[in-house]
């Protein structure tokens, strides 16, 4: 008897390195909207998962002897966060009123409407609304 497969779709899901994972979860709800969804001790910390409009991400504390820090532990970033959402206008007065760092208020580019900010341990995070001659599904 064949065995049925769990049919499973590619999903690229951002993994982000924090000092404080507790700190960080409660950081990004407040800031920007996402929810968590699960958190474990693992031998070097914590792992958790959050999501926002069915969007994952998942997080943990690095190391060292991995080399996998927080951009605030190497004090430079070397990835960021691109977001498409709704209204990058009221997702801004919330990650402004939280305390977020703003690199860039609002303003509008050919790509759409966008700002940016970082987050507590300084990770960037753009995020943007489309055109509306562009919906969020023909990404450029």
């Amino acid at each position: 008897m064949d065995t049925p497969k769990t049919r499973v779709s590619t999903e690229i899901i951002p993994y982000i390195f924090y000092r404080d994972v507790p700190a960080a979860l409660a950081w990004l709800a407040g800031a920007f909207g996402f929810t968590e969804e699960m958190r474990h001790a693992t031998p070097g910390g914590m792992h958790a998962q959050m999501s926002c409009d069915g969007q994952r991400i998942m997080m943990g504390q690095g190391s060292k002897e991995w080399r996998m820090l927080s951009a605030l532990e190497t004090e430079a970033a070397t990835q960021g966060i691109f977001v498409y959402l709704a209204d990058v206008d009221a997702h801004y007065g919330r990650a402004r009123a939280a305390g977020a760092e703003i690199v860039h208020p609002p303003r509008d580019e050919s790509y759409g409407r966008t700002y940016t900010a970082r987050d507590l341990d300084g990770h960037p995070w753009f995020f943007t609304t489309p055109p509306a001659s562009r919906g969020s599904n023909e990404r450029a």
